[in-house]
């Protein structure tokens, strides 16, 4: 008996039914599913082959007394890692004067705490020589919104046009008055210099002695807002006094008040381990660069000063032996806040165009060289997208010699949501450097880390495509959990593993003597629901490369000189010269938002001998900075030893 087929109507009915039915099913067992989803995950990330091509990551276990928001990050010669929190961008911290530093001991996985005595937060820092982590500027005082400002503040330069009577010094809480009786009281204690006597000819001319401070109104309310530039008299002062002695302020307004910017400074030395007070500043500076110029000296550039507006250009110099800051008038360059500034072969300083944010939209932006002898700058063209430069990654690509900058990513001018998946290669060792295109990256990115690894490849992860993870093209999240491995002999980025943890603003990430990299902190604007504010991300966690999980055994320099001279040859012992086929002095990174302009990997010139290798240094200042570094030898594999730490002059 043939059996009908069922029309067409019994069959979708079927359909529908089996489909119910087995949404259902998931349904019931969808926490079984996502179970054998992570189980399997687990296994394949965790098998020898997958570690062998992409990594692996792994959380490091931090005690509870030791979990800070990681707001810069730097590598010390004694191979331990210092974590600045300063107030850790809490205000309530910064108002109770709760400081934190912690020092991470990557061999021990120790932890233990730094005396910290001022609030290091957003503040610059560089290496010096003998090894000291230069720390400058930080925050004198915390940004207020708008909705919170009760009193108008402003402001206000206190003036002394007497020559005779020496510096003026008025409290906290002085009061000034303008024309028509409003009352405002400074904020800080205040010296007023006298008045200076000039001669010019047979003219004597009196030049006012001024400084400034912060002045917040007496009364609530708008009544005391002034929009126009004004004089007010001091109270309490009369006759001459009074005449020579007053305020002047351009505008006294309810806006939003910058963040402030601090001008201690200290070294903080790897042995002793604490912080050592230096000279203070010429400048308040919150978001300075520092950078190391050719004698050994310390610059530092833009930052906003302590009434949160941006410095005009005005630079300044450690005089590292004297351990003091003077003010740089022959060095006038406005950049953006955190500009990313290497030290070139020929003792310039190339600006890539990366900064963290703050400034002009289009002044101080492009990138360029700067010759710091003669305060020439040779700009530098061809970069795409170069309105998105703001929260760039910028790194000297391996080896140093190549001279060659890259700069990776980033976003528009404060805090757009557009952002770009661009990077850019120049080669700053033609005549007339131009940057060219390089590969894009997967996604658009703002926030990205970079690090030069020890097999001449750079190491870039995390980053969010939002500013600071926020909403992106209609999500409500937009952190990366991506990594990858750039080879600039192939020009192509390779998939790495993929982190766990979503990083943006606020994160570090550096390269450690074993050759793994530690990636830490991020500070995103909203929680994973896109609502509520976000919570810094304090947990830290670590990638090792692909080259940690090969056959091969790591090759070792068992013993060899700890000081090195630049144009010097040197011999190291090693077990393994046979298979040696590259060495590199890699320098330390101090990163912050970004920025490190410390970090590079200079060439050695190797030669294996019975029983050792022999590495020549090259000569040229510019191209190997005086100062520490990690020396590292790689097999023909691939394969890098364990650093041995070494001091180049």
């Amino acid at each position: 008996m043939t059996r009908r087929k069922p029309s067409l109507a019994r069959r979708l009915l079927t359909a529908i039914v089996a489909l119910i039915a087995a949404a259902a099913v998931v349904v019931v067992n969808r926490p079984m599913v996502v179970f054998a989803a992570d189980q399997y995950h687990d296994f394949t990330i965790n098998r020898q082959t997958y570690k062998e091509e992409f990594g692996h990551w792994s959380m490091l276990p931090v005690p509870a007394d030791f979990k800070v928001n990681a707001i810069h990050a730097a590598l010390l010669n004694t191979g331990k890692v210092l974590i600045i929190a300063g107030s850790g961008n809490n205000r309530d911290n910064f108002e109770a004067g709760t400081f934190q530093t912690v020092l991470w001991d990557p061999a021990t996985d120790k932890f233990s705490l730094v005396p910290t005595p001022t609030d290091l937060f957003c503040a610059g820092h560089t290496f010096l020589q003998n090894g000291n982590l230069l720390v400058a500027g930080g925050t004198k005082s915390y940004e207020v919104l708008e909705a919170d400002i009760k009193h108008a503040a402003g402001v206000m330069k206190i003036k002394n046009e007497s020559p005779d009577h020496g510096a003026r010094t008025f409290p906290k809480g002085t009061v000034l008055t303008s024309a028509d009786g409003r009352k405002y009281a400074t904020r800080a204690d205040l010296t007023v210099p006298a008045a200076s006597k000039m001669q010019h000819g047979a003219h004597t001319m009196v030049h006012a002695g001024e400084a400034e401070v912060w002045v917040d109104a007496v009364e609530e309310g708008d009544a005391p807002v002034v929009k126009q530039p004004a004089q007010y008299s001091i109270a309490g002062l009369t006759g001459l006094d009074a005449r020579n002695l007053y305020g002047v302020a351009e505008k006294i307004t309810r806006e939003k008040q910058e963040y402030g910017g601090d001008k201690t400074s200290y070294e903080f030395d790897p042995r002793t381990e604490r912080y050592v007070r230096t000279g203070d500043m010429v400048e308040h500076r919150w978001y300075p660069t520092l950078a190391p110029l050719p004698n050994g000296d310390i610059l530092a550039v833009s930052g906003l000063d302590e009434f949160g507006r941006m410095l005009p250009g005005r630079n300044e110099t450690y005089r590292t032996a004297e351990k003091r800051w003077v003010a740089a008038p022959n060095l006038t360059r406005v950049f953006p806040t955190y500009p990313a500034l290497f030290e070139t072969k020929d003792d310039r300083l190339f600006f890539s165009g990366s900064n963290a944010g703050y400034g002009s939209d289009t002044e101080g932006r492009t990138p360029g060289l700067w010759n710091t002898r003669t305060n020439k700058f040779q700009n530098v063209p061809g970069l795409k997208d170069p309105a998105m430069t703001e929260t760039s990654a910028s790194v000297l690509l391996p080896p140093a010699q190549e001279q060659k900058v890259m700069i990776l990513g980033g976003g528009a001018v404060g805090d757009s949501p557009v952002s770009t998946a661009r990077t850019a290669i120049v080669d700053l060792d033609v005549p007339k450097p131009a940057y060219q295109p390089g590969p894009d990256l997967p996604n658009p990115t703002r926030y990205l880390n970079t690090v030069v690894l020890p097999d001449d490849t750079v190491f870039t992860s995390h980053g969010s495509s939002g500013y600071r993870g926020g909403p992106y093209q209609g999500a409500k999240r937009s952190d990366l959990l991506a990594a990858q491995i750039y080879d600039p002999g192939s020009n192509e980025f390779r998939t790495a593993a993929a982190p766990t943890v979503g990083r943006n603003y606020h994160s570090e990430a550096l390269l450690l003597p074993d050759g793994r990299v530690v990636t830490m902190g991020s500070d995103p604007i909203y929680a994973r629901n896109g609502r509520d504010p976000g919570t810094f991300e304090q947990r830290i966690e670590i990638y090792s490369p692909p080259y940690l999980f090969q056959k091969n055994a790591r090759p070792q320099v068992t013993a060899g000189p700890a000081m090195l001279k630049r144009g010097g040859t040197y011999t190291f012992t090693t077990p393994d010269a046979g298979r040696i086929r590259a060495a590199r002095l890699v320098r330390p990174s101090a990163v912050t938002h970004g920025t490190d302009v410390d970090q590079r990997s200079v060439a050695l010139t190797a030669a294996a001998i019975p029983g050792g290798i022999t590495v020549t240094v090259p000569k040229e200042r510019g191209l190997v900075p005086a100062g520490w570094y990690m020396l590292f030898v790689t097999d023909d594999a691939g394969v890098p030893s364990q650093a041995r730490w070494v001091q180049v002059s």
